[in-house]
């Protein structure tokens, strides 16, 4: 029999029976391969997500992977069958903003997949075809459950800019971090420093193309041309601003408790600091992506430490917040 993980309110969930929803017109159904659990995930089981962006009861997940099963009227039959992962912002196409690109920025208000649509912690997921993209037919499924963080950072990657040579670094060494640290070494920069608070991240932080490693407490430089900052804390951001040059591009990707202490804004006016901020990925975002992703410049699976069922959710949430050096991205599969 197919479930689906409900959470009908904050520490409620439950494994129910799950139907496939048949695809309307401008639809597609996909069968879910696999789910990843992040932190945000961890704040919709625990109520502390914003006001707004959770809607109860829900079904979990917007990191996913899956094949498409079926598709809806106006949409080509070609995608029956192809490997796909999915856009979560679920966008007008018609505010200015989206019109832009900036679909994340929709004006006609918040909606996404696991959050205030059904997500793919379930046996099958049917959405908005238009949010697809295709992966190639010989990827691998569980490293591809992975790219919708890995779209976020791409958002910041972009934004940062960093040019063939620059000194680069990340603040960070979680899932994002080491995305992080993967984009800007396809950049080919002349250094690329990651900061972390973990010693024990220094290897893969290496093996993905960091040329130094550093924790917080030691000597930092303050020279750098583009800085990512991926820990989601007031303190990491306010060393990813310490380690750039007068005039360099700041991206911050994380997301502080609220009222934690900010950067100091005569610091970014003197020093001409350039802040970019990211919350979600936009289509180019998911585009660059999955490009790097087919071309073999992002890989994934090295950060995948757990898969369970779909029975095992809360072992899962319990897993993710634990703070064990040894559990890196969980994954649920159907």
């Amino acid at each position: 029999m197919s479930t689906a993980v409900v959470i009908d309110a904050p520490g409620e969930h439950r494994l129910v029976p799950h139907e496939p929803r048949q695809p309307e017109a401008g639809e597609a159904l996909v069968r879910v391969h696999a789910s990843g659990i992040c932190g945000s995930d961890r704040e919709v089981y625990q109520g502390n997500r914003p006001e707004g962006y959770v809607r109860y009861p829900l079904t979990p997940g917007h990191e996913w992977s899956g094949t498409v099963e079926a598709v809806g009227a106006g949409v080509p039959g070609s995608l029956v069958g192809r490997k796909v992962v999915g856009e979560g912002f679920r966008n007008c196409q018609v505010c200015d903003r989206c019109h832009a690109g900036d679909t994340t920025l929709c004006t006609a208000g918040y909606e996404e997949t696991g959050f205030t649509q059904p997500g793919a912690m379930a046996a099958t997921l049917t959405l908005p075809a238009r949010l697809l993209h295709a992966l190639p037919d010989d990827c691998d499924l569980t490293a591809a459950a992975l790219l919708e963080p890995a779209a976020c950072i791409a958002a910041a990657a972009l934004k940062g800019n960093a040019q063939p040579g620059e000194r680069v670094a990340v603040v960070g060494t979680g899932t994002l971090g080491m995305f992080a640290v993967q984009f800007l070494k396809a950049n080919s920069p002349a250094e690329l420093l990651v900061v972390g608070t973990r010693r024990d991240r220094e290897a893969l932080s290496r093996q993905y193309g960091a040329t130094d490693f550093r924790t917080k407490d030691q000597d930092l430089p303050d020279d750098f041309d583009v800085v990512i900052e991926t820990a989601g804390s007031a303190d990491a951001a306010r060393i990813s601003a310490a380690l750039l040059r007068r005039g360099g591009r700041l991206v911050l990707t994380g997301i502080p408790a609220p009222g934690a202490d900010g950067l100091d804004p005569t610091d970014l006016v003197v020093r001409q600091l350039e802040v970019h901020t990211v919350f979600g990925a936009p289509p180019d975002a998911w585009a660059h992506t999955v490009r790097v992703f087919a071309a073999g410049l992002l890989d994934p699976l090295p950060l995948v430490t757990h898969e369970l069922p779909l029975a095992e959710f809360s072992q899962a949430i319990e897993l993710v917040g634990a703070g064990d050096p040894k559990v890196g991205k969980v994954l649920l599969r159907p």
